[in-house]
């Protein structure tokens, strides 16, 4: 099925008019990179995949009028395919207990829960926007990835 959006890396010059719409609370964390899905010449929604050990999914936003169209399912799978051509073997993504339809969407794309334990985050956490208070229980999951050729749409 054609999506009527492609999908490439965040460059320094779409840094700003993506970041008024959707936020880049990780642009600093410097282990990864953003993806980011465009509508024409907006932004729709982003993912950051950091290349951590193991890699993993962060930072999945769409756009609230974009939601529910495969927006967050596509950047998932075009971030799983990035992590793979880089020889990644798996990834992982944390989402909160109470999150039914993040939940619903990860287990769609392949995420499989893991042994580890939820953990309770509670207190504040400092992102790029500043701190935030949190009081979640995270539920950590995980996907096998395939070697392959990465999709992603060439930087703009």
């Amino acid at each position: 099925m054609t999506r009527p959006w492609d999908i490439g890396p965040l460059t320094e010059h779409d840094v700003e008019r993506v970041g008024a719409v959707l936020g880049l609370a990780r642009l600093e964390q410097g282990d990864g990179l953003y993806l980011v899905a465009w509508q024409g010449d907006e932004p729709i929604g982003h993912v950051y995949l950091a290349f951590a050990d193991p890699a993993e999914l962060q930072d999945v936003a769409v756009r609230k009028e974009h939601r529910r169209r495969g927006v967050a399912s596509t950047l998932a799978e075009a971030a799983g395919r990035e992590a793979a051509a880089r020889g990644v073997d798996r990834l992982r993504i944390v989402v909160s207990i109470d999150d039914k339809a993040a939940q619903a969407l990860y287990r769609k794309c392949g995420y499989l829960e893991t042994s580890i334990p939820p953990t309770r985050v509670l207190g504040p956490v400092v992102i790029r926007t500043g701190a935030i208070e949190v009081d979640d229980t995270l539920l950590t999951w995980e996907k096998r990835l395939a070697a392959g050729p990465s999709h992603a749409r060439p930087p703009r």
